[in-house]
């Protein structure tokens, strides 16, 4: 092997130690321990682009609202299970002036993280019907969310949509409804890890299934707002973050604070139910529960036994960070749009030493600069460069574990690529490119 800027011997020895071969094969945690052992023992910091961790501060005015709950003491009370007042006001306010679709207090509820909305919503959506316990993801996608299926003993299906976009999802939505008992659908929007954002038209055609099939559509908003192309800032004030909602009764939203207010430690979000679909009784649901009622099944049954609630002081952050947003007194687009012009610098960086954007368009249009952007490299299946790029200090994901069809590429995170680890970036993309020559 050439020379590489991480010694070869400690990468093979991690690796080897870790029994995962190659080592795109792995999880995105066990990815993270590899790298971390790597940096622990050669004293070299990788280029960090595996895992979707924000890269700027909290949000100021949640850390702010946080304290001074902890200094009224409402850390040694339990919360409500059904989340605070202020803050359960403040998130139908959101929805409202960010997605302009209605809902009330009672429909929005406090989950630990979008992890847990998910798992809730699996929890409740999954059981509602005896004959049918599975979800159909739009891939690529997040890969916990396929594992959190199969630790509940539910079915799966998928397929990359990136192959059916436009008028072509409807009749590929149909094919594979026939095909799997489903009582869920999920996806993210914009995508993790492609960054495409579905339009009006597409999620028009998904609330047209979900009503069609009876199917609940749980939309994860975990970069919300980030699609900078269009302004999404300013409440109440159109363009507004699209969303299926405006085309079901059947819907289920996880609002993340971890990505768009850099809230991620605190672990707080939102799981926003459909005024319909909170009320709508299933009987199957007693089998699990005590209440037929979906928003009764979802608070009182699965989040209940989750975690009897989420963090007290944590419900007065976003509270406090919803309520600026909604006020328009602070414009978080403004400080997360640092991810999209870091995601410009790097991609052409990253070209310029022959790498190539895998998912490079979003419908007619070239895929938007955001938190995530994909790569592949001649010559290598996603799996092996993964592996191979860590003995050149650098780490991402392989699209594989995403559930995309794109198997010769990898997902990279822009958000832990500080401004002054630019230049050593470029000088072992360098070295790289000439221990792999691209054949002319």
């Amino acid at each position: 092997m050439k020379p590489t800027p991480i010694a070869a011997e400690v990468v093979n020895e991690v690796i080897d130690a870790f029994g995962i071969r190659p080592a795109g094969k792995a999880t995105i945690r066990e990815l993270v321990k590899i790298v971390n052992d790597i940096e622990g023992i050669t004293g070299q910091k990788f280029i960090r682009m595996e895992m979707g961790v924000p890269g700027l501060d909290p949000t100021f005015v949640g850390t702010e609202a946080e304290m001074i709950a902890l200094r009224q003491g409402v850390a040694s009370k339990y919360p409500n299970i059904e989340g605070i007042k202020p803050l359960k006001e403040e998130s139908a306010r959101f929805i409202k002036m960010f997605l302009d679709v209605d809902v009330e207090p009672m429909h929005c509820v406090p989950t630990v993280g979008s992890m847990m909305g998910g798992m809730a919503a699996f929890m409740v959506v999954n059981r509602s019907d005896k004959n049918r316990t599975g979800t159909l993801f739009l891939d690529p996608g997040f890969p916990v969310q396929k594992q959190q299926c199969l630790v509940l003993g539910h079915t799966y299906g998928s397929f990359d949509i990136y192959d059916y976009r436009g008028d072509k999802l409807k009749a590929k939505m149909e094919e594979e409804i026939e095909k799997g008992d489903y009582s869920s659908i999920l996806y993210s929007n914009p995508n993790n890890p492609s960054w495409i954002c579905l339009n009006e038209e597409e999620l028009k055609i998904l609330g047209e299934i979900s009503m069609k099939h009876d199917l609940t559509v749980i939309e994860d908003l975990a970069y919300f707002g980030m699609d900078f192309r269009k302004d999404l800032s300013k409440p109440g004030t159109p363009p507004f973050q699209a969303t299926v909602a405006k085309y079901t009764d059947n819907y289920l939203l996880l609002i993340s604070s971890s990505k768009a207010f850099s809230y991620a430690g605190q672990r707080i979000g939102m799981i926003i139910i459909a005024p319909e679909l909170f009320k709508r009784k299933y009987p199957d649901l007693k089998r699990y529960y005590t209440s037929e009622k979906f928003g009764h099944a979802m608070i009182y049954g699965a989040l209940y036994a989750l975690s009897a609630g989420a963090s007290h002081t944590a419900q007065y952050a976003l509270a406090a960070i919803f309520k600026a947003v909604n006020s328009g007194s602070y414009n978080y687009i403004n400080e997360v749009k640092e991810y999209g012009v870091r995601a410009g610098i790097l991609k052409a960086m990253f070209q310029k030493y022959g790498f190539r954007i895998v998912y490079d368009m979003d419908l007619d249009e070239p895929i938007a600069d955001g938190f995530y952007f994909t790569l592949s490299y001649p010559g290598f299946e996603g799996s092996q460069l993964v592996e191979e790029l860590l003995y050149y200090g650098i780490s991402a994901i392989s699209l594989e574990i995403t559930g995309s069809t794109r198997i010769e590429g990898l997902r990279a995170c822009v958000s832990q690529v500080r401004r002054e680890q630019f230049n050593e970036l470029e000088e072992r993309l360098k070295c790289f490119s000439e221990n792999h020559p691209i054949p002319k």
